[in-house]
């Protein structure tokens, strides 16, 4: 073997959800080999290059975030306290309108070493639309340089202007379909299947019927996937509606774009048509509870799609609508917010928010056979939590209650993907200086709102206070 660990607890997410409070789990050439009762395991395989002694810590399948907008991490806290008009007017379509390749890369490192320190081990980056070439690779690049799971939506828009769509950020469907092809026929399957590509139309108004069927055709030639925000807003269904003659999944059934492979973002709206649509096509959901609060777009009908079998996600989304990349802070959000806002605290239990952080995540991106619970023969993705890094965390009564409920990063001791640890001991393998990258980031950030004459920083900020 090449790795062993032992003396620990280890929750599975297995089809019977075991969680084995004396287990070990083998690894060899990046899969899991074993997992179960330390006795059991330790008697079958009693030699290994390296054994972990896990003594009062736990092991759990590594996090998958369905929804992301890498380059955003560079605006954390330039969005605060806006309605969605001047959010999108006054930082990010700036933003998105000056970005250049080394932006892309540094918001991608920062937001995954982030996301990484919090327990993830599977990314998906649904890019905007690009003002220049050369910015989808910055993001691969850094997928590639931190060794994570990652998978890039391409973003694109070419209609919707009469509803706000910024004109610098928009291509033609002959440019995006180059580029689509560029992209896949470059990195799709790369890094040891690591790596792949999807579609990721930026919304259903801002793009036109002759785009969403293209790419669509372009999804099923690769065999990949198709992300989309869907039903966020009333605006978004009214603007969807105006352009399209439907909205939804209503929109979505006229065009075809149907199927396992489809990954709806948002569907706070959704109706109750739209969800037994959902079942029925088996359309997927990333639910992105932080960002729907924080933009007060409203509380998606998550039990509503849970009860009707529809598989859920977890998204953090971009850090301009969140200001992190916490997926600890994701799940616990998403429990509390289910609870009040429906005033049943037996609405959503610690155990299915982590079913939707891993297996669920999984199914949603299509990777649930190698991926989302640690079983025989699936990948190696996997985080050690070691409760005693932060008093928050202890008593570890339930090791799922604590992850959901009582973790902070600092809990997060080290993170592997394929077998292969990423951060250990609170240190990334993957990168030599970890402070250097931050500084890099900080400074991309920092020029990127100088070329986008974004003054809401620094002494640009007002002070404000409640107003009555």
């Amino acid at each position: 073997m090449d790795l062993i660990l032992r003396n620990g607890v280890i929750v599975t997410v297995n089809k019977g959800r075991e969680i084995f409070y004396d287990g070990a789990m083998a690894v060899d050439k990046g899969r899991i080999v074993e997992v179960g009762h330390e006795s059991e395991v330790m008697a079958k395989y009693t030699e290994a290059d390296r054994v972990i002694d896990l003594e009062g810590k736990a092991v759990f399948p590594g996090l998958i975030n369905t929804h992301n907008h890498l380059f955003q991490t560079l605006l954390k806290g330039l969005g605060d306290d806006m309605v969605l008009s001047d959010w999108l007017s006054t930082m990010t379509f700036p933003a998105a309108s000056h970005l250049e390749p080394e932006d892309t890369y540094y918001g991608a490192m920062l937001g995954c070493m982030e996301g990484i320190r919090s327990g993830m081990t599977t990314q998906l980056d649904y890019m905007y639309p690009h003002p220049i070439e050369g910015l989808s690779d910055g993001v691969l690049k850094a997928f590639k340089d931190l060794k994570i799971r990652g998978i890039f939506g391409r973003g694109c828009m070419n209609d919707g202007l009469q509803f706000g769509v910024c004109p610098a950020i928009t291509q033609t469907r002959q440019q995006v379909e180059k580029d689509l092809v560029r992209l896949f026929d470059t990195y799709h399957n790369t890094e040891n299947d690591r790596i792949k590509v999807w579609v990721a139309p930026a919304a259903l108004w801002s793009n036109s019927e002759d785009m969403l069927k293209m790419l669509w055709d372009v999804t099923n030639s690769y065999k990949s996937g198709f992300t989309c925000h869907v039903s966020e807003t009333p605006f978004d269904r009214e603007s969807t509606m105006k352009l399209h003659g439907a909205a939804g999944t209503d929109l979505l059934e006229k065009y075809g774009i149907l199927g396992p492979n489809v990954l709806m973002v948002h569907c706070v709206y959704l109706n109750q048509k739209d969800i037994r649509r959902s079942k029925y096509y088996d359309l997927k959901v990333s639910h992105n509870v932080v960002s729907n609060m924080y933009l007060s777009s409203g509380v998606a009908p998550i039990p509503a799609l849970l009860n009707a079998g529809v598989t859920c996600s977890l998204g953090v989304d971009g850090a301009a609508s969140n200001n992190g990349q916490d997926m600890l802070e994701l799940m616990k959000s998403t429990a509390l917010l289910q609870k009040v806002s429906t005033l049943d605290p037996t609405i959503i239990t610690a155990e299915k928010v982590l079913e939707l952080a891993t297996i669920d995540g999984a199914r949603a991106v299509g990777l649930e056979d190698e991926i989302g619970s640690l079983e025989k023969g699936k990948k190696a993705d996997f985080f050690i939590f070691n409760p005693y890094r932060n008093p928050k965390a202890v008593p570890m009564h339930n090791p799922v209650s604590t992850l959901v409920y009582s973790s902070t990063m600092e809990n997060i001791e080290s993170v592997a993907v394929d077998g292969n640890f990423i951060l250990e001991n609170g240190k990334f393998t993957v990168v030599d200086n970890e402070e250097k990258v931050l500084r890099e980031a900080y400074r991309c950030a920092d020029n990127l709102c100088k070329r986008g004459d974004i003054k809401n920083r620094g002494e640009g900020h007002p002070w404000r206070s409640i107003a009555f």
